[in-house]
């Protein structure tokens, strides 16, 4: 379809640090994308704020708010549908994505991991945690990992990494704002590579 725009949601719980990065990312390069949905388990964040700020619909689900896994399944379904949502980007969405939801975009869903994995991947390794296994570890280089997301913490095709250096001195709070910039370089390339895919897709 002609300047046909892929309709994207984030999920975030957090400040969307990533979030922003992609959303400004989309309209410099410009990508043909378009960041309609906000999905969040905080009613409350950086992310669901910057979504209200700029026009994109924030939309707080949280397993808290049904009486069933079911039905938060059920309402997480219904809004991506309700937005037309064609692919998901994960920017610090701190709860695994139900099963049937990563069932439902095949392909179609990226997170970014603040490691290069498969190394310090899987449950538990998020944010701070992450930065002070690798220092612990004693390695000479960290980064950042953008993959498909399928059914296992950290476990889908890798999709782009990009490495840097653990410095000597490096604390967790230096080593992540090192790869944090490392992820806001590598995002929306990983974007980019996702949205090559699903042209090429839509012509074969």
């Amino acid at each position: 379809m002609p300047n046909h725009k892929i309709r994207l949601a984030v999920f975030c719980s957090g400040t969307g640090s990533n979030f922003k990065y992609l959303h400004t990312a989309i309209a410099e390069r410009p990508l043909d994308a378009k960041i309609v949905l906000c999905i969040s388990n905080r009613s409350q964040c950086g992310a669901m704020e910057y979504a209200r700020e700029n026009g994109i619909a924030a939309v707080h689900i949280s397993e808290k708010q049904f009486a069933s896994y079911d039905e938060f399944v059920a309402s997480m379904l219904d809004a991506l549908h309700e937005h037309d949502i064609e692919a998901i980007m994960l920017a610090g969405y701190m709860r695994k994505v139900p099963d049937a939801v990563v069932a439902a975009y095949p392909d179609r869903m990226l997170n970014i991991h603040p490691a290069l994995l498969p190394k310090f991947g899987g449950e538990g390794m998020y944010g701070i945690h992450v930065h002070t296994a690798v220092l612990a570890a004693g390695e000479t280089e960290s980064g950042a990992t953008v993959h498909m997301v399928n059914e296992e913490y950290d476990k889908g095709r890798i999709v782009l990494q990009e490495c840097v250096p653990v410095l000597s001195g490096d604390t967790p709070e230096t080593l992540a704002e090192r790869v944090l910039a490392c992820e806001h370089r590598l995002y929306p390339a990983a974007l980019e590579k996702l949205l090559d895919e699903m042209k090429t897709a839509e012509i074969r």
